[in-house]
């Protein structure tokens, strides 16, 4: 499936903050007025894999693939991890800005340090920032790479009142008192509320995001996972794209979260996208 001149691609990645863990990684593209999800992958090597070129899994392959499946380079990339031009060495005006807006709604953000994320986060910007894509803060000026966080963007396109339970190494902590077959019930129970509204953005979501089976446990329900916030940070970059998105932060470092229900064109905390 290729995307004509005229339309607009991004990228999202779910990016890990260790060589251990894959980072899941989503592309999507304007059709007419509507955005459709183009694939979703639970690692690099699964998302390179869809395009033979060659070029490894780095960020270089990355935007290939990307090129290759949707027609043309992305227009943006949206990265859920902590980014600055420069070192990260402790909490940001982004952090800050998004904890004032959502810690009561439980989507603070954990403190960024100089090991989290540490080696392997300066190696994907600076990979990106090589391929042509520089870090974009208050201003959008394609191409470029912003900063995403998933819970607030799922705040907002669900409209909910608080955080969602959707990790699956924290249903313990969500439903203490339940059986784990029972809590998987739950999760799921969520999955398919997150899936469903992602599909209402990004047509094609549902079919990406196939529930993993009953029973599932572990590497697979991880892999699904990471295919999610990836696909959920694809949403968040086209809704910067859109011009229906905010930063939250300063000309040093930005999250861009979607517009949502209760927002207005601007506030104190946030600039809208042009």
């Amino acid at each position: 499936m290729s995307a004509s001149p005229s339309e607009k691609v991004v990228l999202g990645i779910d990016a890990a903050w260790t060589l251990a863990n894959p980072s899941g990684v989503a592309l999507a593209a304007t059709t007419g007025a509507s955005w459709r999800l183009i694939a979703a992958a639970a690692s690099f090597k699964e998302f390179v894999d869809l395009a033979d070129h060659g070029l490894g899994i780095g960020p270089e392959a990355l935007i290939a693939t990307a090129r290759h499946l949707a027609g043309r380079a992305p227009d943006l990339v949206a990265v859920d991890m902590p980014m600055m031009d420069a070192p990260i060495r402790a909490r940001r005006a982004a952090d800050n800005a998004v904890n004032r807006a959502y810690a009561g709604r439980g989507a603070g953000t954990h403190s960024p340090t100089m090991d989290r994320p540490g080696a392997v986060g300066r190696a994907l910007e600076a990979g990106l920032s090589a391929a042509g894509y520089p870090l974009a803060t208050l201003d959008i000026r394609p191409p470029c790479r912003v900063e995403i966080y998933p819970h607030p963007a799922l705040i907002e396109l669900l409209g909910a009142t608080y955080r969602l339970p959707y990790k699956a190494g924290n249903t313990g902590k969500y439903w203490r008192d339940q059986p784990l077959v029972e809590r998987r019930v739950r999760l799921y129970e969520v999955w398919k509320t997150i899936v469903n509204a992602l599909d209402g953005v990004l047509i094609g979501s549902a079919a990406a995001l196939s529930l993993p089976p009953v029973g599932t446990r572990g590497r697979d329900l991880k892999a699904f996972e990471d295919r999610l916030d990836a696909v959920i940070a694809a949403f968040a970059g086209a809704m910067v794209l859109a011009g229906r998105a905010r930063a939250y932060g300063d000309a040093t470092s930005a999250v861009w979260v979607p517009n949502g229900r209760r927002h207005a064109a601007t506030d104190a905390t946030g600039i809208r996208s042009a």
